[in-house]
Formats: C-alpha cells, sequence, structure tokens
C-alpha cells in the first residue's frame, strides 16, 4: 500500500506535479482559444450583418473612424463590392475613408474611387477625380491610362490625345494607342466626308497594319472596292465575319480566287464553287451541305490578354482595356435569318 502514498520531497511527486500543470495549462488554452475564435465569429457576422443593407452615410463615418477594422479591411470590403459590381457602395467606402481616414494611402484610394466611377460610368466624378490626383502626381502612368479612358468614353478625343505626350515622357508604349485614337476622331468627325474618312483611315492602317477590324468595318461599309484593294489577304481569318457578312455585290472575285482562305470562305457560304474541301473544320460542314441545311456561322471574340470573351468584335476589351487583342472564333450555328425569311414567305 505504500507505494500508492508519494511525499512531497519524493522526486516522482515533482515530475507528477509539473506534468499536471502542463496539462492543466494546455487544456484551458485549447478551450480559451475556442471560446475567443467563437466570439470572433460572433462578432464578425454582427459586423457584417451590417452591410447587407447600405450603412448610412453618419454609420459608416461611425463605423470607419471607430478603428474596429484597419484601414486596410475597408480598403478590401471596398474592393469585394466593387468586383461584385455593387458599386454604390464600393464607392460610400472610399469616400468616407477620405474624409475620416488617415492620409497615408489617400493617393491609393483616389485611384480606386477614380476607377469606381468609371466603372459605375460616372465619367464626369471619375475624370475630376484622375485630375485631382495628377495635379499633386503628375508622374503617375495609372491615372493618365485611366483619364485617356474616360475622355475616350466621353468622346473627347482630341484631350485623350494630349494625355499621350505626358505618357510618352514617361517611356509608355503609345503607338498603338495613338492611332487608335486618331482612327476614333477621324470616324466621329462629322465635318470631314466619307472619301476623306478613308483616305485618313487607310493611312493610319498601313503605318503599322493595326485595327484592322476597326478601320476595314468602315472601309467596307462605304467602299467596298477600296476595302478589297487595301486588304492584307494574310489576314483575312481576323475580318473573317465581316467577310462573312458582306453582301454579294461587294465581293471582289479576282481577289478572292488568288487566296485558299477566301476561296473556301464563300464557297461555304454559296457564293462560289471554287473549292470541294476546306481543312477548317466548318467550311468542310458547309461546302458539303451545298446550302442544303439551315446552317450558317456564328461567330465570339476572345482577349488575348485577359481571355474574356464578347459576342461582339471590339477594338479594346471592356475588361483589360488592351486594344487589338480580340482573337475571332466561329462555329455552326442555326440560320435564323433563314427562317425569318422562310416564314414571311410562307404568308405570302
Amino acid at each position: 500500500m505504500d507505494l500508492f502514498f508519494i511525499e512531497f520531497r519524493d522526486p516522482l511527486f515533482s515530475i507528477i506535479v509539473f506534468f499536471a500543470l502542463i496539462f492543466m495549462i494546455t487544456f484551458f488554452s485549447y478551450w480559451w482559444g475556442r471560446y475567443k475564435r467563437t466570439q470572433d465569429s460572433r462578432h464578425l457576422d454582427r459586423f457584417l450583418r451590417q452591410f447587407r443593407a447600405l450603412p448610412s452615410k453618419d454609420e459608416l463615418q461611425v463605423l470607419i473612424s471607430s478603428g474596429e477594422l484597419s484601414e486596410k479591411s475597408w480598403l478590401l470590403l471596398a474592393n469585394s463590392y466593387y468586383k461584385n459590381g455593387e458599386y454604390e457602395k464600393s464607392i460610400e467606402i472610399y469616400n468616407e475613408i477620405l474624409n475620416v481616414g488617415s492620409r497615408v494611402n489617400t493617393k491609393e484610394t483616389m485611384f480606386l474611387l477614380g476607377k469606381t466611377y468609371f466603372k459605375a460610368g460616372f465619367l464626369e466624378r471619375s475624370k475630376q477625380i484622375f485630375l485631382e490626383i495628377l495635379k499633386s502626381s503628375p508622374r503617375t502612368p495609372q491615372a493618365l491610362h485611366y483619364l485617356l479612358l474616360v475622355y475616350e468614353y466621353m468622346r473627347d478625343y482630341k484631350s485623350a490625345l494630349e494625355v499621350l505626350e505626358p505618357l510618352d515622357e514617361l517611356d509608355e508604349d503609345i503607338i498603338i494607342e495613338r492611332e487608335y485614337l486618331q482612327a476614333l476622331s477621324t470616324l466621329s468627325d462629322i465635318n470631314l466626308n466619307e472619301e476623306k474618312k478613308v483616305e485618313i483611315l487607310l493611312e493610319i492602317y498601313h503605318t503599322n497594319h493595326h485595327l484592322n477590324y476597326l478601320i476595314f468595318e468602315y472601309l467596307f461599309r462605304v467602299d467596298a472596292q477600296k476595302a478589297w484593294k487595301n486588304l492584307d489577304t494574310s489576314k483575312s481569318e481576323l475580318l473573317v465575319e465581316l467577310l462573312w457578312r458582306l453582301d454579294s455585290k461587294d465581293l471582289n472575285l479576282d481577289i478572292i480566287a488568288k487566296n485558299s482562305f477566301l476561296r473556301e470562305l464563300y464557297t461555304a457560304r454559296g457564293d462560289v464553287s471554287l473549292s470541294t474541301k476546306s481543312d477548317v473544320f466548318e467550311f468542310d460542314i458547309l461546302i458539303k451541305l451545298d446550302s442544303k441545311a439551315n446552317v450558317t456561322l456564328g461567330f465570339e471574340y476572345i482577349c488575348s490578354g485577359c481571355k474574356s470573351v464578347s459576342p461582339f468584335a471590339f477594338s479594346r476589351c471592356s475588361i483589360c482595356h488592351e486594344i487589338d487583342t480580340a482573337q475571332v472564333e466561329w462555329s455552326l450555328t442555326r440560320d435564323y435569318r433563314k427562317d425569318f425569311s422562310e416564314e414571311n414567305n410562307s404568308f405570302q
């Protein structure tokens, strides 16, 4: 029985006490940690519950100035609203940060506010924000790029071209931006007749062979023969939708006969019989169908920069704002125009 009774002076007693203390500390630390995590989670839930509905300006001011969250956390919250398309909430937070926050992140917050105004369509407000940034920090290329976009969307191409000068001084590549803005300016100029616009656009095109779709869409619309004359047939794939939708009376059969892609394209469409097959799957199917099925080509455009997809051709990507990055993809689809035409004829 004496084996079960240990004197306090016995070394074994000290070891038992030591391990007992470790166990107790570990036990209480574990449960205290769980308790704190539960409380923090409840606190966060209560905090986020406030943002299911947009707080008033006064409530938001109190929340930001109270310091419950750091300024960086507020910026992250505003950015999450921005990504979800809730621009009003994002704008409110950025404005209150500028009103009551520290001055450390003022420039960054103003830039984010200007971006959000731009995305939400408040172009005049966005312009004022970026001009204010550039007033104190003129060598800010991000603000200059967005100011250029604002002017472009406002169709103020003269001001947009002026923004290119400081960007050029900052060693930014502005060649394609200049050509793009010059082309837009030419197309929107009501003082120029069609002949003069064609002349200017061809001059822009022959400089670097950029902006194929933007320029040839206009050329084929107003002077198809001049468009064919200046077309680089090696770029035909980039313009496949324009060429596919071109009116039969505007075709140049001499040029078409000399290019294999164009021969297959217009044989597939049924205008000529210059090919019996094609390496392009969709063309090959249409050639074999010989216009006997209600099938046509459908098109979509993928930005090579950000990989965003659009059902319409674009010269500047609406997501990443890069120019001339549209890559066309085509597929077989039902010809609804033919359906509509047949329905109309059935009523006659």
